[in-house]
Formats: structure tokens, sequence, C-alpha cells
């Protein structure tokens, strides 16, 4: 409520009636007689919520009242409903410091146990001290923007890029998007994000090196909106097409590519589109692989051309970005642009909504939940402002800037950092397009000079607008360009202005508070904002020095900087809180000296352009003296003016991108480690792959995997710190090394170096490649029983279509190889049944064969170097024992160990642990989030009704696994059906989206899945697509049949 003035009127009314409140008996004869009573009202309403603008109706009821006695009934029950107010503010302030209280002491736990991990080989630094100038993320504190001149920079990055041919990808979801005749402001949605993440494709576009931008986002065809955002692809006109014109080739340039995901015939907003994510990134993983072998062929010698980073924009494209980045194996950046954590807040301060219903409305927990995965997955993480990242992003559990500080020491002294990691937050300003503005040189006493190139013209008719206003309209104008809201503190500049009597006699003050028709028609906060504006104007008598039109067009916002460029004036910005200040760029690109709030980015833009003064936006005096000194001051307002004119390239597109390819160049390259050059063709069946399956080795069933084996080659440490000397086949032979250490005497030796048969036809691919469909069974049951029925019933469902060899079968479960073939020879089936088994939660991918001499399983190696991103190794596993080893059943007195190590059903890529009793283990969440705080990046699966934990690399899991097949050997995901029970394990709710087909066999389920469900961070209703056509449920206790009737109906659709 701070800053709504209307509050105070409401007291110093109440005050102002004077005695008459006191007096009981005229209230008490009010209540009597039936007309009101502010006790019934306070309790039937005050308590169930609060509501400002009611409360402002009432106030203005109350004013308009001419009885003295209703009048002073109503003053009463305001001041109950004022009164509340206060307590819940009360209330709500005791539960923000109890959050921050406990987040910082989790926090403070987290670096304590990290710093004992890494204790052996601390600095000075890391223990708490700068370490020379560098930042805590890696940058100097000495002018991050180097300020030398733009075009001879420029010309000079542009020769060393000579011969680059980059791919990118960006995301951005939600709103409406096009390259032309943005609708910003249409809807929520369609904002200053939109024009972002346009504008930056199109200047990557034309940056040299780079040879393709794909900007994806969601096709919608639908008669509510215009028909172009319904067009697969739009290409993206460069501003400077001619400067690079040796780029153009046939697919390069800058592409806004539309997938079709969600609804078909409907917009929807973004807090809706969190089911159909999944959906989204297959349409992508197609589109990408697609348009890679197509830069193949064109520029990459045959050898697909693989994007060189993956850009996701908002919570709902970073999500996208990690589960793209997970399966192509390719480096992510992530832009936050607005935090789910910070809105979180904010909204739990207002007192309006509780979080329940704050989620029902935002979901926001999915999205906070979307951040923090695209902090575990990204490399780079790009913000505009210090604020975002010391205000906002440390409030997530992914971050910490003291645990990031000595990460980076002890990565620039080469030392590992134990499976730790930490993205790097780079602050790169949003770019701006200054080729079409002319910084204005006249004043009103001289009219700008024409020329050739820039012709007088007439005065923009907005000029007049606000001239209208002023006795003497050549005296300097001060501008402030901002929405009435109390967060922008117009109010304190308006006082500023009224009680500096030399300020006001040097200068006018334009106030552009956005449009309105009618004050009526205003929201109630920007009402009473405008209110006491007006009313303050009235109060200095600042008639004929204060301009506030009504209207402008967004068009003439660039005219009205002229104008005040024109009268030697200075723009000032005195929020509370900026975040980043565009609006101090561009004012500063008109040749405009600025005094802006010390709050937030403006911090940022005034180190780089240095062209104006801070102010302390709580301190009227300083905001009054900083206007003084700069109109004042013409040798300070002109050095203001040329320091900004002179470093405002700093802000343009092509010094951000410039910045942004630097920073994408410094990430270590990732992409697919395959050989497919021998393929010849998506599914061929008579051309060998070649080196394809090179490194596949067979492995013997009866394996013992030990935690205590050789992890050489998947211990996961710092990936910054990775030896280039160790290769791929070094790893590799590491690797068989480790898994055959526990093969049984009488088996042969894992590595010997047999291959798969290349002369057999089975041989050269894995089996399921020559499949018309693919059948996942994904089932999480109770018991091995309910497992094996659901199998058999699948298998009975399509018996005729199995013989003919048209429909092959992966086992995805939670299991280790060795389980899997216990439970096999148990159920009397057959390895060869299945053509893949994906196991232990998606952590390690199995082929069938034929030939009984390699044994009846090979693994896939590949799918390792795919999924070890960030893998903890030996630090993740000793912090998950020292948990293990902390949680205790204290109920029974006895203070019993609940989780324990599973070494015999351990891997190199999955730690598991057993749980003796699931209802004391706290909840997946929990564990996450523990994690996340001392950097340490995993994926946590809660299996088999909460009786085992399987902990493995943060971008693997079951339906990543099916992602991976599709990359590997093209198999065609929508050819996919994945069968699951009514439940599962906590990796469910990523077997039910994207473009395959799924079948929920009713009456199979965990017992106590739903409570593990129940305990993550949202409801799963949240991200389930109930209504989508790719799923279909059977029948309670569903048949044979039933599942063949349910195939049918679904493959037809």
């Amino acid at each position: 409520m701070a800053g709504n003035d209307w509050i105070n009127s409401y007291l110093e009314a109440i005050l102002d009636v004077g005695p008459n409140l006191d007096d009981a008996k005229s209230s008490l004869l009010l209540r009597e007689r039936g007309r009101f009573s502010p006790t019934r009202y306070f309790v039937e309403e005050v308590i169930t919520g609060f509501d400002e603008t009611d409360l402002h109706r009432s106030w203005v009821k109350a004013q308009a009242t001419r009885s003295p006695q209703e009048r002073n009934t109503r003053l009463e029950n305001m001041c109950w409903r004022i009164w509340n107010l206060a307590r819940q503010k009360k209330q709500l302030e005791s539960q923000l410091a109890q959050r921050k209280a406990k987040r910082r002491l989790e926090r403070e736990r987290g670096r304590r146990e990290a710093t004992a991990d890494m204790s052996e080989d601390l600095s000075e630094g890391e223990k708490g001290d700068i370490v020379s100038d560098v930042s805590a993320h890696g940058e100097t504190n000495k002018g991050r923007l180097p300020r030398i001149n733009s075009v001879d920079a420029m010309e000079t990055w542009a020769s060393q890029q000579k011969g680059k041919k980059l791919y990118i990808v960006l995301i951005s979801l939600h709103g409406l998007i096009r390259g032309e005749n943005m609708e910003l402001g249409r809807d929520s949605d369609t904002g200053g994000q939109v024009k972002y993440v346009v504008e930056l494709a199109r200047a990557l576009g034309s940056m040299p090196g780079v040879y393709r931008v794909d900007l994806l986002t969601r096709q919608v065809a639908s008669l509510d909106v215009d028909w172009s955002y319904g067009e697969p692809t739009e290409m993206l006109t460069p501003r400077n097409s001619e400067d690079f014109m040796d780029e153009i080739g046939e697919s390069s340039g800058a592409y806004i590519v539309r997938i079709p995901f969600g609804p078909k015939d409907k917009y929807i907003p973004k807090e809706l589109l969190w089911p159909h994510i999944p959906e989204f990134v297959d349409g992508a993983l197609s589109h990408i692989i697609q348009m890679s072998h197509v830069l193949g062929e064109q520029i990459g010698s045959g050898k697909p051309v693989w994007p060189v980073a993956i850009h996701g924009h908002y919570a709902d494209a970073g999500d996208s970005a990690a589960l793209l980045s997970g399966a192509l194996n390719v480096p992510m950046l992530f832009t936050g642009h607005s935090l789910g954590r910070d809105k979180l807040e904010q909204l739990l301060k207002q007192g309006r909504l509780s979080k329940d219903e704050i989620n029902t409305t935002y979901k926001i927990m999915r999205r906070i939940e979307a951040e923090e995965l695209s902090l575990d997955a990204s490399e780079i993480v790009i913000t505009s402002t210090r604020q975002e990242i010391d205000e906002q992003w440390r409030l997530y559990d992914g971050f910490d800037p003291v645990l990031e500080r000595k990460l980076r020491a002890r990565i620039r002294r080469n030392v590992s950092c134990y499976g730790r990691f930490m993205p790097r937050m780079v602050i790169i300003p949003p770019g701006m397009e200054f080729h079409h503005i002319v910084p204005q040189d006249g004043d009103m006493d001289g009219e700008v000079e024409g020329n050739e190139e820039h012709p007088s013209s007439p005065d923009p008719p907005i000029w007049s607008e606000i001239m209208r206003f002023f006795s003497n309209p050549r005296k300097p104008m001060i501008l402030a360009l901002a929405r009435p809201d109390p967060k922008k503190n117009i109010t304190t500049l308006v006082k500023a202005f009224g009680e500096c009597r030399p300020l006001r006699e040097l200068a006018n003050l334009t106030l552009i508070m956005g449009n309105r028709d009618g004050i009526d028609e205003m929201s109630s906060t920007n009402a009473s904002v405008l209110l006491s504006v007006l009313k303050l104007i009235d109060k200095y008598d600042l008639y004929g020095q204060v301009a506030y039109p009504k209207h402008h067009k967004q068009f003439e916002v660039p005219d009205i900087y002229r104008l005040a460029a024109k009268t030697k004036g200075v723009f000032i910005n005195p929020a509370f809180i900026e975040p980043f200040g565009l609006t101090l760029i561009e004012a500063a690109a008109h040749g405009l000296p600025i005094v802006a709030t010390k709050n937030g980015g403006p911090v940022d833009i005034h180190r780089v352009l240095d062209n104006g003064l801070l102010v302390d936006p709580h301190d009227q005096q300083s905001i009054a003296d900083a206007l003084l000194k700069l109109v004042a001051d013409k040798h300070l307002w002109a050095r203001c003016r040329q320091n900004g004119l002179k470093n405002i390239h700093l802000f343009s597109w092509p010094e951000h991108c410039k910045t942004y390819l630097s920073r994408i160049a410094s990430c270590k390259p990732r992409h697919p480690q395959w050989q497919r050059s021998d393929d010849g063709g998506e599914s061929s069946e008579t051309d060998s792959p070649s080196d394809s399956l090179r490194d596949i080795h067979d492995i013997s069933l009866n394996l013992k995997f030990s935690m205590d084996g050789d992890r050489s080659g998947a211990s996961g440490n710092d990936n910054t710190l990775d030896s280039e000397g160790n290769d791929r086949k070094s790893k590799l032979e590491n690797a068989v090394l480790s898994w055959s250490k526990g093969v049984l005497k009488d088996q042969r030796k894992a590595g010997s170096g047999d291959r798969i048969d290349h002369g057999s036809s089975t041989g050269k691919f894995p089996a399921l490649r020559r499949r018309k469909h693919i059948f996942v069974i994904a089932v999480d049951s109770d018991s091995n029983e309910d497992l094996l029925d659901a199998i058999r019933k699948v298998f009975e469902a399509v018996e005729k279509e199995r013989i003919e060899g048209s429909i092959g079968f992966i086992l995805s479960t939670y299991m280790t190889i060795s389980e899997i073939q216990s439970f096999l020879v148990s159920g009397g089936l057959n390895a060869n049944d299945f053509d893949a088994f994906i196991c232990n939660s998606g952590s390690d991918l199995f082929y069938s064969t034929i030939n009984p001499e390699d044994g009846p399983f090979v693994i896939d190696f590949y799918y390792h170097s795919h999924i070890e991103y960030r893998w903890g190794g030996e630090g993740l596993r000793k912090t998950l024992v020292r948990w293990a080893g902390s949680v205790t059943d204290k109920m029974e007195g006895n203070e019993e160990h609940i989780v324990t190590v599973a070494e015999h059903l351990s891997t190199n890529y999955c730690y598991t642990f057993e749980v003796k009793n699931a209802g004391r283990v706290p909840p997946v969440k929990e564990l996450r989030k523990l994690l996340r705080i001392q950097a340490l990046r995993c994926n946590v699966i809660y299996c088999r009704n909460g009786t085992r934990i399987n902990v493995i690399p943060v971008l693997a899991s079951r339906s990543q696994a099916l992602r991976y097949l599709y990359v590997r050997w093209g198999i065609d995901l929508s050819k996919m059906v994945v069968f699951v029970g009514d439940s599962g394990d906590t990796d469910y709710e990523g077997l039910l989206g994207g473009v395959h087909k799924s079948i929920i066999l009713k009456g199979i389920c965990c017992n106590t899945s739903n409570q593990l469900l129940a305990n993550r961070n949202y409801p799963l209703s949240d991200v389930m697509p109930v209504d989508s056509p790719n799923i279909l449920q059977t029948s309670q206790d569903c048949t044979s049949t039933d599942v063949r009737e349910s195939l049918e109906n679904l493959l037809k659709s």
C-alpha cells in the first residue's frame, strides 16, 4: 500500500469527523435500526479477504454521503478494514522474515558442506576475499564494456569471424510473434520480450560468422488472431542487409519458425502452455535435426551442423531449451526476463492472494521449477543488470553468489570443483536500433538547419500538444516518461519540483503518464496516483509549468525526446527500483542528460554512459538538487550530453551481439558424438553405419555394479576442467573397465573387443530401427507380477504384428539390467522380446542381440557421453551418502537409518538408495533443493512406491532416452506408443507429454505413488495434457481386448 496517498486521506477524513466517531450512541442507534452493522460487515467481509479497489469505492461513497450519522458509520467500517490491512501487513512481514531466515540458514549450511568437501585446497579468495579485481561472475570490476571506437572495433571483430558459419537457436514460446507490425500490448503475453527476441534474432542473423538463426515459437492458427501467426516460417529482413552480403546462402539469415503445439485452434495464455511443452520440444527437435542436416549439405561438407547454442527466453522456453539441450547435447543459454520467485514474493507482500491462489492463477510453482532447471542446465545466464543477479537470481536454490565465487576461484586455479557447477551470470544490456535517430542540435531560439540528407520538417503534432501547457515553453524541459504507478515515484518528483523555487524558475516539467480518456475509467491505483499529481500541481500552483497530456502514440515518443533535447532539458527516472531502464538509453541516444534512481539497472547504464547523476528516489531534496545542477550548469549539461552520444553505441544491437557471440565462444563445444557419415539415410537397412556402433561393447548380464569401482571415465567432475588429452577413446576404455569389474568368471570378458556382428542383417542397426511402430512399456507397479501382467496384455493385443516384426518393444523402468534379466527369466520372457531397455530411470540404455555369443545385451556408451553433462560423480555421491546418514526414524527412539546406500544397484551414472520407511523420507523436492543449494546438478527420482531413490544426471530421464533414440537412430517419436499406469515414479509426468501416443492402463499403479506425486512443487494437473488427443485411458482392470481397442482408436486419430 506504500505510495497510495488516498489511504492517508482516509485517516485525515476520519480525524476531521472529530468526536462523532467516539459517540457510541449514534453508532449504536444505527446498528439497532438495522441500517448497517460494521461488526457484522467486518466478520463476514473483511476477514475473508482484502480488496483495495473495493476499499477505494467505499471511500468515494463515504465522501458523497450527506448524512453525518451514515457517514460516521461508513468511516467506522473503514477503520475496521484499515486495521485489518495493517494486521495483514504485519503477518506478511513476519512470514517474509521467516522465509528469509530459513533460506539464509539453508544457504549457509549448504555453503559449509560444499566448502568442507572442497577444503583440501582452499585459497584465500575462496574463503571470502575477492580475488584480484575479478567479480563473483568472472568479470572485471573495471568497466565491463570497454569504451572504444565502435566502428574500428566492429571491423576488427568482424574480420576475426571470417570463415565461421554458426547456427543459433532462440526460443520464445508465449505471445504473438512476427517480424513486422508487432502487436505490442495486445495482451500481457505480447510485450517487450516479443520485441526483444525478434530484434535479437534479426541482429544475430546479420552478424559476421553467423550463418543461420532460428527463433522458435508457437504456431497459432486461430480466428482470434491474424493469419500471419499461423505461417510455419517467416524470414526476418535484416536492417542493414548490404553490410554482410558475403554471408548470404541458400538457408542463411534469421527466421521465425512456428512449431504447432497445444490446442490447434486456440490462442491461450502462457500459464496454460505448461502441459504442452513436451509436444513443443519434440516438434522443435525434429526441426533442428532436419535443419542441421540441410545446413550440413550446404556448408558442413555433408556432416550435420548442430546449433552452437540453444537460448531460452522466459521460464517456459528455458524448460524447453533444457530438454532440447539434453536431447542434442549442445550448450544452453537462458534469459529470465521476469522471474517467478521475485513475482511470488511481490504477490505475497500484497496480501490479496494466498500462495495456493497465486499458483492457481499464475502456475507460479511450475514456473519456478522451470527456472531452477534452467539454472541446472545453462552454461550462461544472460541478465540486463547487476540488480537482477543480486536481488532476484539469488532467491533461487540453484544460484549462490558466494559459492559461485568459490567455484570460479577454483576454476581459475585449475582445481577440481568436486562435481559442483554454477552457471556463469553475464550482464549484456538489451540492444537498441540507433541508425534512425538523429540527435537534436537546435534549440528553441533557432531552428535546425536542413540539409539534403535530413531536410527540415514541420514540428510534430505532439510538440504543440505539450507546449500548450506552458506559459514559457522556451525553458528547459524536465521529462519523465512512466505510467502512473506508485512504484514509478512520480509524486515525489512533482513535490521536488514544486518545493524548489529556483528549479521552477529555470525549467518546465513534462509528465508522460500513459494514455487515458477519463480518470474514472482508470484502475484505482493509477487513478489515485494521477489524482495525487493533480492535487500537488494545485497545491504548489504549478499551472503553466507542468504538462501532462492525455494521449500520445508510440511512434511519437522519439519526438518527445527530441523536444526535450531541443529545449536543453533533462530526462529523469525517479522510480523506487528500476530493473533495467530502457528509457534512459533512449533518452541518451537523443542527446538528453539523465537523472536516475540509484536502485537497479540505471547504475550499470550510468557506469557505461557517464551522462548524468544518480539520486536516492526517497530523497526529495536530492532529486531537486540533481535536476537544478544539470539545468543550471550548461557546461555540465553539454558534457553529459556528449558522453551519452559518444558511448551510446555500447547499447546497440551489434555491440550486444558481439558480446553475446564472444560468450558463446567461451562455452565448451558439445554436440552428438557418434559418427553418422556413412549411414546412407535415416532408415537404411542395407548400408552399414560404419562407426556408429564402434564403441557399443557387449556386456554380460550378471554384472555386479560397485560404487567403489573405477570411475575415471564417468566421474563427471567440472567440465571446465576436463583435460583435452582425455579423448573419447580413453573414456570409453575406462568405462568398459568399470562396467566389466563384476563379470563372473564363467562369462567372457566385456573388454575383449567383440562387436555386434556387422555381417548379419540384424547387427547393422538396432532392430527397433526397422519397426513401423515402437511400443514403450513404462508401467510403474507395486510388484513385478503387475508389470508382467501389463506386458502380457500388450503383447497379446498386438500378437500378430509382434510376430511379423512390424512392432518393436522397449522396456522402460527404474530397474538395473541385472534386475531386468531376473525379471524376464522369472516371467518366462526372452530378452529378444524387446529391442531396447531403458534402465535405472533413464541413465542407461541397452539393446538386445540375437547372437548368443555376444550375450543378450549391448550397452550404448554414446548415450553416457550424451547425458554426462554436469554429472557430479564422486562429489555428488559423498553428499548423497551424508544426506542418507542424516535421515533417521526418530519416532521409534532408536534413530534407525531409513535411507541406505545400495551399492549393488548403483552404476557410474545412477546412485541408488533403498528406503525402509517411505513415509518418513523427506519429499523429493526437499532433496532436490538440498543438492541445488550445494551446486550439485542431478535428477532425483523416487521409485518403487518410494522405497528406492535413483539419482541420475540432470538431463537424463526415461522420456529423454526416447528423444535420444530419435536423434541417434531417426526413430519417429510420433510412431511411439507409451504405456503407463494410473500413476508411477516421480518422473511419471514426463512420459505423458509429447508427440508420441500414450495409453494409461487403469487399475495398474503404485499404491503410494499418489502420495509421492503430491510431494512435488506443483500439482500434477498443471503439467498433464489431460485433453490431448494423444492420450487415452483404458477401462478399469483392462484386458488385452481393451488395449487393442484403445490402440486402434489412438492410431486412427
